[in-house]
């Protein structure tokens, strides 16, 4: 009970980052002080709401190296490791995964931590006198977007989750809040979350040394991608009214931006460090600090293959960031998106595919790798390719090929009507939906969309068959015919599932 009591609550002091700009990455020690007196000013609030974002960097977490939760679980990315770490990575993509797995535990209790953070600051913030009442309101609001953003990777993951909104202190009240809440109940959360963020003071995109903070523009995106995830998952009787509200807010996300079409904004601008802080496609971002031993990306350098050099100045002595086989016959003849995102290392260890799309070889990251690669959470082309899809759903496939074209157009890529004229294209994208998935999966490869793309599209049982029908050749070791109805949903982490296995109680087949 006390590890549990620890994740839960975020009852140490987690407060405490840098309140200089961008240096909210940066923590320091505000003298260990118990929360109950932690809470006098401004600051201090400004203080703990940058120590949420500061959580959301780990790898545990949604960091730029949590693609083990997500690309690995999809049929982008895998591994032909099945040893090292007692073979738990390997899990995740070989739908072998245990309930006992110390990856999963790790991946749920960084979840809480974030949550717990949030919690902190919206139950003190009250506390505090405000010289003016917007600066609050806008700390409020980050804090509920963080919480709703972390909540939503949860409820796709895990389904039914403990819905923990306020600090608790005591471990009666640890106790009392140690049950699975209904996904609808979760969901709803997550709404009036964002709901408050978008009616918020907070600007419609952030700036400067503020890029990286939560903007109504994320707000909007978010919000329209919880309501298309909704309406696609959620058996309520309220797919169109949900999905009209889907289409509400992406479009006032898309309404905001600060471009005229997509294509204006060339693809490798998107990823490239020198223009993070102002590319107009991104939205919302985990920042990094370039040349900065502790708080420098390191995706750059991880996901280089041996032999190679276009990712980072870091020598490689490994496979890199592995890519499937399946992934790279998706692609079609002449996609730009190909080259920039992926390469071929002919090393002997290697001699297969590596990511390529986060670079930074500059001389400030150096040889240590040190980069400045930001960690994408939402873009424009998301938000386009989930127009197409709920234009689509709504019936309106006139203008969801539309938006499908802006990302084509972008890509060098013929429109969808010229390109359903092509056989090797039709057949394997017969239908606008299947055609707007596999858009996703190009454009936003390695961006830790894949899974929650394949969740939303299809049923459950639809997964088994998607999977089962994919060549073993192109996977590795790792059987995609392991997939079973299972696998649509992540265990409750043993350790949480025995605190009360009647209201913890384990998700089916595990």
């Amino acid at each position: 009970m006390k590890n549990r009591f620890a994740i839960i609550l975020g009852f140490a002091t987690v407060l405490a980052t840098s309140a200089c700009n961008k240096d909210f990455l940066n923590q320091t020690d505000p003298n260990n002080q118990p929360v109950s007196a932690y809470f006098q000013t401004e600051n201090d609030v400004l203080l703990a709401v940058n120590g949420i974002y500061q959580s959301l960097r780990s790898s545990n977490a949604i960091g730029e190296s949590s693609g083990l939760f997500t690309e690995e679980r999809s049929d982008n990315t895998g591994r032909n490791d099945s040893q090292s770490n007692a073979g738990e990575p390997f899990q995740f993509g070989d739908f072998s995964l245990l309930s006992s797995n110390t990856y999963l535990k790790s991946h749920w209790v960084a979840m809480y931590q974030s949550i717990s953070r949030a919690n902190l600051v919206l139950t003190n913030i009250d506390k505090v006198s405000f010289a003016n009442d917007n600066t609050k309101k806008g700390y409020a609001a980050e804090a509920k977007f963080l919480r709703a953003l972390i909540y939503f990777h949860m409820v796709r993951k895990w389904g039914d989750v403990p819905l923990v909104t306020r600090q608790l202190t005591t471990l009666e009240e640890v106790d009392g809040a140690t049950f699975r809440a209904k996904d609808t109940a979760v969901y709803s959360q997550i709404v009036n979350d964002l709901l408050d963020v978008v009616n918020s003071p907070l600007p419609d995109f952030q700036t400067g040394a503020n890029v990286g903070r939560v903007s109504k523009a994320a707000g909007n995106g978010l919000l329209g991608q919880v309501y298309l995830t909704m309406a696609l998952t959620i058996d309520n009787g309220k797919k169109n009214e949900n999905l009209t509200k889907a289409k509400q807010y992406l479009e006032a996300c898309y309404n905001m931006r600060k471009f005229g079409q997509l294509k204006e904004i060339p693809y490798a601008d998107v990823f490239s460090v020198e223009k993070k802080s102002s590319c107009p496609e991104l939205i919302f971002q985990i920042v990094y600090k370039q040349g900065d031993a502790t708080y420098s990306s390191s995706i750059a350098a991880n996901n280089q293959a041996k032999g190679e050099t276009v990712n980072s100045q870091k020598v490689a002595t490994g496979v890199g960031g592995n890519v499937t086989g399946d992934l790279v016959n998706e692609y079609e003849a002449n996609d730009l998106r190909k080259d920039f995102s992926i390469k071929y290392a002919n090393a002997d260890i290697v001699k297969d595919w590596f990511i390529t799309k986060f670079r930074d070889a500059s001389d400030a990251a150096g040889k240590n790798g040190y980069g400045g690669n930001d960690f994408i959470l939402m873009r424009y082309a998301d938000v386009i390719l989930m127009l197409a899809e709920v234009n689509m759903y709504l019936g309106d496939n006139a203008t969801a090929i539309q938006y499908l074209d802006m990302v084509r157009a972008r890509a060098g890529m013929p429109d969808y009507n010229t390109s359903m004229q092509n056989t090797a294209y039709s057949s394997k994208f017969s239908s606008l939906k299947l055609a707007i998935l596999h858009e996703r999966r190009i454009e936003l490869a390695f961006e830790n969309h894949r899974w929650y793309d394949l969740l939303r599209t299809f049923t459950t049982d639809e997964l088994v068959t998607y999977f089962h029908a994919k060549d073993q050749t192109y996977f590795g070791i790792a059987k995609v015919a392991n997939f079973s109805k299972k696998d649509r949903y992540y265990p409750i982490p043993f350790d949480e599932y025995k605190l009360n296995p009647e209201k913890m109680y384990q998700n089916p087949g595990y």
